[in-house]
């Protein structure tokens, strides 16, 4: 299997000479001899996970690995954000999807933690798992644990502080202040939002959530309130300031409600 496979986390060893020296080492190393009886496919395979953390440098480096060794070794990588890949590479790959585990398979994982590691939940701990983790197990796991290192029983309310969950109260604040226009208090409310240490995506993430539960607005102000969603969210992404781009989303969308 070593003499087959090799893997890699990337954001570990993410640096230009990891490919130079590892990676393409091993692409152009003959194959060994294929065992009688035993299926084995006529060439080699290199996994580099969290591939999205490579420098560019390392990626184009890696560019040139595959299109030389493409006949002998094939390349899988994995990434969180296929958008942080250089298009060369994403041009010779075939791109699968994976969408997030189904709520019954996250609910029995966690349930069986909780049974062999002796975790109590309180009432609903289970649900606000499952919604904070947005499908991700792994960080449903850490959710659990971080919050049994702090106390037996386990609570929503714990969750919600270690997942940097704007309490519902405050979504809330902002959704009424959308129609009563009140600059100054738009402006207090994403002040208090910020100076409390909640992350602009969580904010974003929540404010989407009940956007497109409130009834009282029509298909096309849920759709001018998404787009703008998106624009501040690649602002975000790009390292626009946290505050500035809420106080603009909040201002945006009351001037949508407001017609």
């Amino acid at each position: 299997m070593k003499s087959r496979v090799l893997e890699l986390n990337a954001s570990d060893e993410r640096g230009i000479n990891v490919i130079r020296e590892k990676v393409k080492d091993f692409s152009r190393s003959t194959l060994t001899t294929k065992v009688s009886g035993y299926p084995c496919p006529p060439y080699k395979i290199i996994i580099l996970d969290e591939a999205d953390s490579m420098t560019k440098d390392a990626q184009s480096a890696l560019r040139r690995t595959m299109e030389t060794y493409s006949t002998t070794t094939r390349f899988c990588i994995i990434c969180n954000y296929v958008s942080r890949i250089i298009e060369p590479i994403t041009s010779r790959c075939a791109k699968f999807r994976f969408t997030s585990l189904p709520v019954e398979d996250l609910e029995q994982r966690l349930e069986m933690i909780c049974l062999q590691e002796g975790v109590q939940l309180a009432p609903n701990t289970m649900q606000t798992l499952i919604q904070c983790s947005g499908g991700d197990l792994r960080k449903a796991i850490t959710f659990l644990q971080s919050g049994y290192n702090l106390k037996e029983t386990v609570t929503p309310r714990m969750v919600h502080e270690m997942a940097g969950r704007i309490p519902d109260e405050l979504i809330d604040d902002c959704r009424e202040l959308w129609a009563s226009q009140d600059v100054n208090e738009i402006e207090k409310v994403v002040k208090r939002i910020m100076m409390d240490g909640y992350s602009a995506e969580n904010l974003l993430s929540q404010l989407h959530e009940k956007m497109i539960a409130d009834d009282s607005l029509s298909t096309l102000q849920k759709s001018n309130i998404s787009q703008i969603m998106s624009t501040v969210d690649i602002d975000l992404i790009q390292g626009g300031d946290e505050h500035l781009q809420v106080l603009n989303l909040m201002m945006q969308i009351a001037s949508i409600v407001a017609y």
